[in-house]
């Protein structure tokens, strides 16, 4: 019996909906354990943010929360958009910078945040509207 193609676009939309959420969960995690929302927070201040500290733990916070919920197929298409402008702010203030390539021809750069981004902004696409 084959799988139908509906069904498997549902199915690979499901797969990268938790993968991406678990990405975006240690993302958080990793910050958290090691000590890195301070540090964090004391960039974003020298990037000019007010709150800089503030602005840290609610990014932090929020991958914390909204990446299992999103994970769970909850608020996906609005947890996915704060997600893209997460990481489209990343892209400006530390990625963008650096180049394109996050490795090899380049270091830092912001090839990966985009794919995110892209994932991101394809999930809301095909939860809009639940």
């Amino acid at each position: 019996m084959s799988i139908q193609p509906v069904h498997a676009s549902r199915q690979s939309l499901v797969a990268i909906r938790i993968g991406l959420a678990a990405f975006l969960f240690v993302h958080g995690a990793a910050r958290v354990f090691h000590d890195g929302v301070v540090p964090f927070g004391g960039f974003l201040d020298s990037r000019g943010l007010p709150f800089g500290l503030g602005i840290a733990w609610g990014v932090t916070v929020f991958e914390l929360v909204a990446a299992p919920l999103m994970a769970w197929g909850r608020w996906v298409a609005p947890i996915a958009l704060v997600f893209a402008g997460i990481y489209a702010c990343g892209i400006w203030l530390v990625h963008a910078p650096a180049g394109w390539f996050v490795v090899g021809l380049g270091r830092n750069g912001m090839e990966y945040s985009v794919l995110i981004i892209l994932c991101l902004l394809a999930l809301a696409w095909s939860h809009r509207g639940r």
